[in-house]
């Protein structure tokens, strides 16, 4: 039979896969509104897929079984506790917003005692400023005070009216949990099957996703946990108030590079002193700057190492944007879409570099797991430009 002719097979091509971006488009929005609970239901399937393997074993491999041990550990190990703890967070913000509104803080007299400890030139620049009228910085807090009172009460209200939509985004991740965990890593595979690029490429990207994914919770979320732990002990030693909240605000501000703990600890160490409670706000300082702080930089190499391929500076930026864009997902959402653009960029200079001396001068220094990768022949082709450098040098 003769053949179809060339253009008649383009057009067709075309318009299948012009049909078939419009429905993907149209899912997507459909599935929007459970956006949320769907990304945290497929982290939670990589993350826990250690233990569902444990619980195939378990089970003989009955995989439905497995599958519901696994999501069942999870509920009680993970959730209810998380659940718990919010629950209480709130109720403390409540009760610290309504202390502070019955006892505020006396700017005036922790001003005039830190006035009291300067030097005279200071206290001139002080007066010539206008700083010693405190009164409208006074009114001022009180009236913030109420709007974040009013605030998180209408949060409070919100979620309670909203419980039905909780519920079901919550039914709706566990149960998105359960098939991931037993069908992930065949639903990973067909993926890339049928991913429009080249079968090399998208193992690579789909390892540097899995990578970037463990290591930000296990690197961010579980250093985040400690510390937030260790902050909240050192808080119930010291007698302040809100442990709990302060504690988990510092696990919250840990995930955020540069920023860290010390935003949540700091100011609470100096409040004690100039609130007289010298031992307390010491205490509160030393364990902040020495016990706090050092869990991030003994946890962090253990679990994930040193190099995960992406700069600071551009983790920083990706999260507190994420965090913009999607709130508290944008903590997972902005360094993992920076680990896959760089990925995707090293993939292309890979590609760009013709020569064996351009691919070991110019390719890609991050492996797929976002560990450093530096071979030999990228070190002798540096030793040879230095070299030429100096002959260059020598001879000018």
């Amino acid at each position: 039979m003769p053949s179809e002719p060339r253009p008649t097979l383009d057009l067709e091509q075309a318009s299948f896969l012009l049909i078939l971006a419009g429905v993907t488009i149209m899912l997507a929005v459909i599935a929007w509104p459970f956006a949320t609970p769907l990304l945290w239901a497929v982290l939670a399937a990589i993350m826990f897929q250690p233990l569902y393997r444990w619980s195939l074993k378990v089970t003989r491999g009955r995989r439905n079984m497995a599958a519901s041990l696994s999501l069942l550990i999870i509920f009680f190990a993970v959730l209810v506790p998380a659940l718990w703890i919010g629950s209480m967070v709130v109720e403390q913000a409540l009760g610290l917003v309504a202390m502070l509104q019955e006892q505020p803080i006396d700017l005036a007299a922790t001003f005039d005692w830190v006035y009291s400890l300067l030097p005279e030139t200071l206290r001139d620049a002080v007066d010539e400023r206008g700083w010693t009228n405190l009164a409208a910085v006074q009114e001022r807090l009180q009236a913030l005070l109420g709007e974040s009172a009013g605030f998180i009460a209408q949060q409070a209200v919100s979620i309670g009216g909203g419980a039905l939509s909780f519920v079901l985004s919550f039914t709706l991740a566990l149960y998105v949990i359960f098939f991931l965990l037993r069908d992930g890593s065949r639903i990973g595979e067909t993926i890339l099957h049928s991913a429009p690029v080249k079968r090399d490429i998208a193992d690579r990207l789909a390892e540097r996703f899995l990578g970037i994914v463990r290591a930000t919770i296990k690197g961010s979320v579980v250093v985040g946990i400690v510390q937030g732990t260790l902050a909240g002990m050192t808080f119930v030693v010291a007698g302040v108030p809100s442990a709990l909240l302060l504690g988990v605000l510092t696990a919250i501000l840990s995930l955020v590079p540069v920023i860290g703990t010390v935003v949540v600890w700091g100011p609470v160490g100096v409040w004690l002193l100039f609130d007289g409670s010298v031992w307390q706000g010491l205490l509160v300082l030393f364990s902040g700057f020495v016990i706090v702080s050092s869990a991030d930089n003994v946890l962090r190499p253990i679990l994930v190492g040193r190099d995960t391929g992406i700069p600071d500076w551009i983790v920083l930026i990706t999260t507190l944007g994420g965090i913009s864009l999607t709130g508290f997902s944008g903590i997972v959402l902005g360094p993992l879409v920076a680990g896959l653009f760089l990925a995707s960029w090293s993939i292309l200079q890979e590609q760009r570099a013709q020569t064996a001396e351009a691919r070991a001068r110019y390719g890609p220094r991050v492996g797929p797991d976002g560990k450093a990768r530096r071979t030999k022949s990228a070190k002798k082709a540096d030793a040879g430009a230095s070299e030429a450098d100096d002959v260059t040098q020598t001879g000018v």
